[in-house]
Order: C-alpha cells, then structure tokens, then sequence
C-alpha cells in the first residue's frame, strides 16, 4: 500500500511540474490571433486579443508571408499548450482525489 501511494505522489509532483512548464509556455507566447481586414479592397492586418474583458485590435500593418505563417504557429503552439495544461490539470484532480480518497482504501 505504501509503494502505490509513493509512486501516486511521485507522479503528482511530475504533472505538478509539467504544470508549470506549460503555464511558463503558454506565459512566453504572445496573446492574440491575427485578423485581416479589408477596407476599400485593401489588406490591413491586426492582432486581435482581449485584455480584461475588452476586444482589443492592434494595427501589425502590410505583413509578409512569414509573419502571417509565424502568428499562425503561434496560435497552433497556443491551442497545444492550453490542451496539454488541461489534461494535466486534470492528472492532478484525479490523483489528489485517488490520494485522499477511498480509491486507496479498496486498493
């Protein structure tokens, strides 16, 4: 019974700090999704982001093709980290709950 709640909370304080590894990921990227707006047949490019409830739009200007390619990795590397942050959180409930809980005691 000990060797299985030492190996649950090992494995607690791993996803603790795969935890914070994405949190500092997701911290490093920069927020927002770039928008293209077309005004009287011309491109202009925004970066769009919500700061404390707002929709803000930040005018990027005329971009090339590999700064839209870069805002689009960064939105895809954005979508990963916030899925792999949620499956992890998830670890954590389950293993606390498995830790306090009955779970342990059937075992």
């Amino acid at each position: 019974m000990k060797i299985i709640k030492g190996v649950l909370e090992d494995e607690l304080k791993k996803a603790v700090l795969a935890e914070k590894d994405h949190e500092k990921s997701l911290a490093g990227l920069p927020r927002g999704v770039l928008v293209k707006k077309y005004v009287k047949g011309r491109q202009y490019c925004y970066l769009l982001s919500r700061e404390n409830g707002k929709v803000r739009f930040e005018y990027k200007g005329k971009l090339m093709g590999k700064d839209v390619r870069y805002y689009e990795t960064v939105k895809k590397d954005r979508a990963l980290y916030r899925n792999k942050l949620s499956e992890v959180r998830k670890r954590i409930a389950f293993i606390k709950k498995i830790l306090r809980g009955k779970e342990l005691r059937a075992l």
